[in-house]
């Protein structure tokens, strides 16, 4: 009796082991951060330079396989996402700041971004104006709270 629990015992803890290490492996990236799923909130077309940078560099921190980054825009961040915006002029340089290179440039690394529609209407946006990257969701604080149920991490630049 003892040699047939004893049995069983190993064979579970040699299960559990086993569900362990195919679960960290699945989780973790190569550089030892775990795999994240991100929400990155953007409401200020002022500080929309600077969270896209964040992005980039989390990007490469992760590597592009282990992230899956989503960015949602509303008020004046929404900007960000219409072509020919413009962001802050550059103190140094005394150039304003395009975002449709970064745009586009993050959406083939597979991040997808998010414009509010009450913003488009409120703001009046012209829709053409948009970038192809953009997917129109109907409340821009009602899909950053709705991710984070589904267990994306907030982000706030």
């Amino acid at each position: 009796m003892k040699s047939a629990f004893r049995k069983s015992f190993i064979l579970l803890a040699v299960a559990l082991l086993g569900l362990g290490v195919a679960t960290a492996q699945a989780g973790t990236a190569k550089n030892g951060y775990n795999k994240q799923k991100v929400v990155y909130h953007i409401n200020n077309i002022h500080t929309a330079k600077g969270a896209l940078r964040n992005v980039k560099n989390h990007l490469n921190a992760l590597g592009d396989e282990n992230i899956e980054v989503i960015v949602v825009t509303h008020s004046s961040g929404a900007f960000a996402l219409v072509d020919g915006s413009m962001g802050k002029k550059d103190k140094k340089t005394g150039k304003v700041y395009d975002f449709r290179d970064t745009i586009a440039s993050l959406a083939n690394r597979g991040v997808k971004f998010q414009i509010c529609a009450n913003t488009i209407r409120g703001k009046k946006i012209d829709k053409n104006k948009i970038s192809e990257f953009a997917e129109v969701v109907p409340s821009g604080v009602a899909q950053v709270a709705d991710l984070q149920q589904k267990g994306y991490l907030y982000i706030k630049p």
